[in-house]
């Protein structure tokens, strides 16, 4: 199985599946090939019809895309470490917690792309909803990390890549003052290895 993953350094959907991988030791077999989803790359067009990044080739059921579905078939690739219970409450509780996570990351990315808008035409209506629910979206995950403390799983490794994309792209959001606890913890994560190792350029 030869794999190669197609994504762009900046993407936290890139970056959540890259940690994915080093986390389960497969970094190696993962490697990535830097694509600017923007540019119509015909590979990029092939592996996912969206144009989206990221996208997963080499597989034995052939290409995949969406960063929660690469994440998944990434813990099926090896037992350990497990980062989804099989079933029951607990993995229900780690699919919302990375759901909550990934729609940080789509409301953060879109207000990226409407700043970049050369017509003129910036929402201001719009970039503040999305400012609101990058903000409500970390009160949600702060009040989970409350009450449960984050073990190593797709729900933490979603966390932990998408307030560290609030940190780089959007720091106006200003989550960290409201949420030291969290805050913390997003520190202490960032120290892992599959975090230094995939941060975005500088």
């Amino acid at each position: 199985m030869s794999l190669q993953l197609l994504g762009s350094r900046t993407s936290p959907f890139v970056r959540q599946v890259r940690v994915t991988a080093l986390e389960k030791g497969l970094g190696e077999a993962l490697p990535l090939r830097e694509t600017n989803p923007f540019e119509n790359d015909p590979a990029l067009l092939a592996a996912n019809p969206l144009g989206k990044v990221p996208a997963l080739v080499g597989t034995p059921l052939g290409t995949l895309h969406d960063s929660r579905l690469l994440c998944e078939y990434i813990d099926s690739l090896r037992p350990e470490p497990p980062l989804l219970p099989r079933d029951g409450g607990a993995r229900w509780a780690v699919l919302r917690r990375q759901a909550t996570a990934v729609g940080i990351m789509d409301a953060a990315a879109a207000h990226v792309m409407e700043a970049r808008r050369d017509d003129g035409a910036i929402s201001a209506h719009w970039q503040q909803r999305r400012e609101q629910a990058m903000a409500r979206g970390a009160a949600a995950l702060a009040a989970d990390f409350a009450q449960d403390g984050f073990a190593l799983d797709l729900g933490s490794i979603a966390t932990a890549v998408a307030l560290a994309y609030l940190d780089f792209r959007h720091p106006q959001v200003e989550w960290r003052r409201a949420h030291a606890a969290l805050a913390a913890w997003v520190d202490d994560f960032a120290q892992r290895p599959s975090m230094t190792a995939s941060a975005p350029p500088a």
